[in-house]
């Protein structure tokens, strides 16, 4: 059975845990990270030496990075409608991807620790706005683009890039501050709170 490492509440290990709902993959969940077992223990190092979440194991394989995971598992399948095998398409669902892991994530990590976590090294108050601002701009980026495509990210179908960036819209709908009304937004978050993966893992699954 695949092994999965990593605390439940975390935005990428749900990646992959949405991920083996699609795909109807069992899987065995172990706590490693998020006030469980540290990542700096020796025995979570040998699993991943960059000490971060998620890990899985696989066929006596270990595979780290999350959106990595989520690309391996759905070519592990033979899933092409979530992850098309023609070189083409596969790339305009791989860019949204990237482009989540690379710049996305980084619009929303000052003002999602100072809101919605209270971390207390995220609270500038100029650097809250400068990262809502960002955040908000990426957003309705993928708004235009759902205006564009009708339906999800890539295209008319789901995808693996819907389930990276589902997570982190999920985040954005949590960050108690007034938000721009973007209508393509909203209906793509009740698109995918029809999937059963998101309901568990996103809308139900922490912040």
């Amino acid at each position: 059975m695949l092994r999965i490492h990593g605390y439940a509440g975390s935005i990428n290990v749900r990646k992959v845990l949405w991920t083996c709902v699609e795909l109807g993959l069992p899987f065995e969940r172990i706590d490693w990270g998020g006030g469980t077992r540290p990542v700096t223990d020796p025995d979570f190092l040998k699993l991943n030496p960059v000490g971060m979440i998620p890990v899985i194991e696989d066929a006596g394989q270990l595979f780290w990075e999350s959106n990595s995971i989520v690309r391996y598992l759905a070519a592990r399948e033979n899933r092409h409608d979530l992850l098309p095998a023609a070189p083409a398409r596969r790339a305009q669902v791989e860019k949204w991807m990237d482009w989540q892991v690379s710049d996305f994530n980084n619009t929303w990590r000052a003002v999602f620790q100072a809101t919605v976590r209270k971390n207390p090294n995220f609270q500038d108050r100029t650097e809250i706005a400068a990262s809502w601002s960002r955040f908000c701009a990426a957003v309705e980026v993928l708004d235009r683009e759902l205006a564009r495509t009708g339906a999800y990210i890539a295209g008319p179908d789901f995808t693996c890039a819907d389930i990276v960036i589902g997570l982190s819209i999920h985040r954005w709908k949590s960050i108690p501050l007034e938000r721009p009304d973007l209508r393509q937004i909203e209906r793509y978050y009740d698109r995918l709170c029809e999937r059963e993966g998101f309901r568990l893992y996103g809308r139900d699954g922490g912040l």
